[in-house]
């Protein structure tokens, strides 16, 4: 049974950093692209991050890019969402997400998800 399992969001100051972590179980990690999407109050689920499964080519979107690192490793089938310099507006439920032998930014691609975890950045 795949399960994604997504730890290490809470409440963080504008400015500070937060490192995001995505177990993953049950699937042939190496061959997934993962990602991150996050979903904000009232609005629809975003894509944040991607890493690929073929070579570890990432992606981001332009509003976290230079702020956010996704990294994956395919021993401990984890990946990670390190966030620096963190913003109001990234306040979210954070999802991690894989695909099989695909890169790909749109959500609808990706099969598997995460429960989501909460990141909360106060003024």
């Amino acid at each position: 049974q795949v399960q994604l399992d997504e730890s290490g969001g809470g409440l963080v100051q504008a400015g500070g950093s937060l490192r995001l972590t995505c177990a993953a179980s049950g699937l042939t990690f190496s061959t997934y692209t993962m990602g991150w999407f996050r979903q904000a109050p009232g609005k629809g689920r975003e894509f944040v991050a991607t890493i690929s499964w073929s070579d570890g080519s990432t992606y981001y979107a332009d509003s976290v890019k230079g702020r956010f690192t996704i990294a994956r490793d395919n021993v401990k089938k984890t990946v990670y969402l390190q966030m620096s310099s963190l913003k109001p507006e990234d306040t979210a439920v954070y999802y991690c997400a894989a695909v099989r032998y695909q890169v790909t930014t749109e959500a609808v691609r990706y099969n598997y998800w995460g429960q989501g975890t909460q990141v909360t950045v106060s003024s």
